[in-house]
């Protein structure tokens, strides 16, 4: 594990799973305390330098995995975070993350629900504004998949509507209730996947929707450039997160990141800096555009 998010060293080593992990299962949607290895978000490594100073973010799947790193990444750079997540059975997983970002001194609020309901995003939105004051960064990160070894065969239409409207439409929903409160300089970042590049038959529903989000990402960032509104988007390969454990077979998850080039699993923490990049003014030239952080897997 690095010291900080700037220590050089050997990425391929840098967190011991080169040799995959314990085959472990977890109900849907996962626990953080239920993983082993624990993953990491930055909770003990990440720095922060003011980059995102008084900005106000909501993002979406922010109790645990790649939303909790983001949420501790944008604390520790100066904002105020409100974040969303599904069950009663997360509750814990947020109360954490809440904390760490009032650790760091900023205001943290989470706000459960479900947003495959847009009557639901439209209230996370108004909550952002009402309660941290406004929006500056909109981080679309919530996502829903579950691996079928049957392929389309094995996909209900209940499962692909459940994954079209956590994906899909809530991105939008969000977007959509976010636009008339966001001014010049504001971010939107939806989170992809190397799915979008190079789909996997056991989750053809996901990569359809993670292909989706990355034309969303630049059409979207057409529309709002002369707002002074930036749309981008983060590509993921496969990260450590609870979402792993709860909607793989035991056997895939023992050997889960092992076939990228790093050979290893990313972790929550390392996505951190991308988002942080996206939503800072570091990346004013920037809009439109689909950053991989995916182990050395192309995303072209």
């Amino acid at each position: 594990m690095s010291e900080d998010q700037h220590t050089p060293q050997d990425p391929t080593n840098q967190y011991g799973q080169q040799e995959g992990q314990p085959r472990q299962r977890q109900s849907p949607p996962g626990s953080t305390e239920q993983m082993t290895p624990r993953p990491d978000h930055g909770e003990e490594s990440y720095r922060g330098s003011g980059k995102l100073e008084g900005k106000r973010a909501l993002i979406t799947g922010g109790d645990s995995g790649i939303g909790r790193a983001i949420a501790i990444a944008y604390a520790r750079e100066g904002a105020d975070v409100l974040i969303s997540y599904l069950s009663e059975e997360e509750d814990a997983d947020a109360r954490e993350t809440v904390r760490l970002v009032e650790e760091a001194g900023r205001t943290g609020i989470a706000v459960r629900g479900d947003i495959t309901d847009e009557r639901h995003c439209q209230e996370l939105v108004d909550r952002t504004v009402r309660d941290l004051g406004g929006i500056d960064i909109l981080v679309n990160n919530a996502a829903y998949q579950m691996a079928q070894d049957k392929g389309i065969l094995g996909i209900t239409t209940e499962q692909f509507d459940r994954v079209l409207r956590t994906n899909l439409y809530a991105m939008f929903w969000l977007c959509r209730a976010a636009v008339p409160h966001l001014d010049e300089g504001a971010s939107i970042i939806n989170t992809a996947s190397i799915q979008a590049f190079d789909p996997s038959p056991q989750l053809l529903d996901y990569a359809t929707t993670k292909a989706g989000i990355v034309n969303f990402t630049k059409a979207l960032a057409q529309d709002l450039a002369e707002q002074g509104i930036r749309v981008n988007a983060v590509a993921p390969g496969p990260i450590w997160t609870p979402l792993i454990p709860a909607t793989m077979p035991q056997e895939k998850v023992e050997k889960f990141g092992q076939d990228t080039p790093e050979g290893r699993p990313g972790q929550p923490a390392e996505l951190a800096p991308a988002y942080v990049f996206f939503a800072s003014q570091e990346s004013s030239y920037v809009t439109g555009e689909v950053l991989g952080v995916t182990g050395g897997r192309p995303t072209k």
